[in-house]
């Protein structure tokens, strides 16, 4: 199919810039993709689930049907941790939660000599998150292994930085956006209200974090008290809350 013609038809089952995005991705396509890709974007599928790229820190990333798209919100994550280690040596990272592998690889792309660790519980998240590391040419520097936020086999190896990004939507939430029904259930939603995994980092983060080491967790909106609550009485010491481009609180970090 002409690219004129596909551009067309996706336009009219989204829109022009969406259409833009998904005819420069593929030098092709068939009147058959043409028409698949079409009734993808009218039932909602994001366009990055449908080029299989998002591009995250000013680096394009890998994602698919099991990972999180990465998020611009999600950037201020990446910004705490280089705001305080940026001249750092040996930087050693765990990311809890890693998916799409996103936040620690800018981390570690940005930091010279930094590497670290991903953790997280889908294999088919970590073959994602593998991908990325080797397309950035970090292959040797983000060990990825498979586990939970109660049980990171880490035997006796402390890090500098603890970051994540873990489920945090209480189920039932209805300020999910349509969109978000396309991203694997295991990253979104949490028990507790949302809570759950925040509960877990705070219990078990002190057997992996370093004497002058520091935790830095993404919050949803509205969150800031009750995550702030769950780690000081764990006995975590609250550090700051940093804000996204929005104004809003999206980052808390702790040290022990």
């Amino acid at each position: 199919m002409e690219i004129n013609q596909a551009f067309a038809i996706l336009s009219s089952a989204s829109n022009p810039h969406i259409a833009r995005i998904i005819t420069e991705k593929f030098d092709k396509m068939s009147r058959f993709m043409v028409w698949r890709v079409a009734r993808k974007l009218r039932r909602g599928v994001p366009v990055a689930k449908i080029v299989h790229e998002k591009w995250f820190y000013g680096i394009p990333f890998y994602t698919n049907k099991h990972t999180l798209d990465p998020r611009p919100d999600t950037e201020t994550l990446v910004d705490s941790v280089l705001g305080d280690w940026r001249g750092a040596r040996n930087l050693r990272v765990l990311d809890l939660g890693t998916g799409t592998g996103c936040v620690a690889i800018a981390i570690i792309a940005n930091i010279p000599g930094a590497s670290g660790v991903g953790i997280d519980i889908s294999r088919r998240a970590l073959r994602v998150a593998r991908k990325n590391a080797c397309d950035m040419g970090l292959c040797d520097e983000f060990e990825l292994m498979r586990g939970k936020f109660s049980r990171a086999n880490l035997g006796k190896e402390r890090f500098d930085v603890i970051v994540s990004n873990p489920p945090y939507i209480a189920r039932g939430d209805e300020r999910v956006n349509a969109g978000a029904r396309f991203d694997p259930a295991v990253a979104l939603y949490a028990k507790n209200n949302g809570l759950a995994a925040y509960e877990q980092i705070a219990k078990n983060a002190h057997l992996w974090i370093k004497k002058n080491g520091r935790v830095y967790v993404e919050i949803g909106v509205g969150m800031s008290r009750a995550v702030r609550s769950v780690f000081t009485h764990t006995g975590w010491k609250f550090v700051r809350a940093d804000k996204d481009l929005g104004g809003k609180i999206r980052v808390l970090v702790f040290s022990m």
